[in-house]
């Protein structure tokens, strides 16, 4: 990328990499950036906890001795269900409860290496390729000679990826940084209507987490009043929403001087 190799060529500290369908996804969160410098890694990781031992999301694991992420197409029913002892000793845990939420960094001399070749036995390492079998529209071979479109009710195509995060396996120090989901993690993966992962729960997830820093500043919500926005797609209305634009706080900081003791009427959006 055009990012990667400017920090390359010009010894910039490189950017972390996120997905861009993470709706709280902190760009460049100068915490996780400041907790893998400090603790001198080659890549650095944010997980949260898993919701469900069959959520759809990858897990850090060591295989071999050596960090990877398994994404939950490549895991066991057995290995996804596995659990221990929590560490307070109240209860158990998922084993492989830390899902990958996409949100890396990496140093710039690993990144170097990397590219350049110089890291696996003998100087190989290589991104593996995954299999993810996909539902493709297409056109029907049995009508119209071929010109009428198909959509698929099953999987009918297979594609092949490669994973930035593949090159964990060839950090000399990883390190994970455990983070809220309800402050960090809302994918939207699915259409409109969708009971999760979908526009309306990522907005919903959102404007949560900007209410949260508001009351948290001094300020509070009332109760809204009703809704004129077109409905979300599966016939319901939707909530009014705040939301609280990054240019005027990053993560809640400095809001008190505009919130503080004030009363907010939703829909809200503050810029």
């Amino acid at each position: 990328s055009l990012s990667l190799s400017l920090s390359l060529s010009l010894s910039l500290a490189p950017p972390p990499q996120f997905g861009v369908d993470n709706v709280l996804c902190h760009v460049a969160d100068p915490t996780f950036v400041g907790f893998c410098s400090l603790r001198g890694a080659d890549c650095g990781v944010k997980t949260i906890a898993k919701a469900d031992p069959h959520e759809k999301v990858g897990v850090l694991a060591s295989l071999g001795g050596k960090p990877h992420v398994v994404e939950y197409s490549e895991i066991s029913t057995e290995m996804a269900e596995a659990t221990r002892e929590a560490l307070s000793g109240s209860g158990t845990r998922l084993l492989y409860g830390a899902a990958h939420i996409c949100v890396n960094w990496f140093s710039l001399p690993f990144l170097r290496a990397f590219a350049a070749g110089a890291l696996g036995e003998e100087g190989s390492a290589s991104l593996p390729l995954h299999v993810a079998r996909k539902k493709v529209p297409c056109l029907d071979p049995d009508k119209g000679g071929g010109s009428v479109p198909l959509q698929p009710s099953e999987p009918n195509a297979i594609k092949l990826e490669l994973f930035i995060f593949d090159t964990f396996p060839h950090a000399a120090k990883l390190v994970a940084l455990q983070v809220p989901r309800e402050h960090e993690f809302a994918p939207v993966k699915n259409a409109p209507g969708a009971a999760s992962d979908s526009p309306d729960t990522a907005c919903a997830a959102f404007s949560r987490l900007c209410v949260d820093r508001l009351v948290a500043a001094g300020g509070t919500v009332k109760a809204p009043r009703p809704c004129v926005a077109a409905n979300s797609g599966n016939g319901s209305r939707p909530r009014p929403l705040l939301e609280i634009s990054p240019l005027v706080s990053y993560a809640g900081e400095g809001l008190e001087e505009r919130v503080a003791g004030r009363e907010f009427e939703l829909p809200q959006h503050l810029c």
